[in-house]
């Protein structure tokens, strides 16, 4: 049951990632579209490593 959570939260973590770039790429410049994309990066290892953890 708690791969399943886990499993979860990775996928949430993809999802949020990819919110995170569409946003960064239609609404921001510079500086601050870097630092959006450099987060959304982050999520998605961590929902990766999640997704791995689930899996093992």
């Amino acid at each position: 049951m708690m791969k399943m959570w886990v499993s979860f939260v990775g996928i949430g973590l993809m999802v949020l990632a990819a919110v995170v770039v569409m946003f960064a790429r239609a609404k921001t410049k510079g500086i601050l579209r870097f630092i959006l994309s450099f987060i959304a990066f982050m999520f998605l290892l961590s929902g990766m490593l999640c997704g791995f953890i689930a899996i093992v």
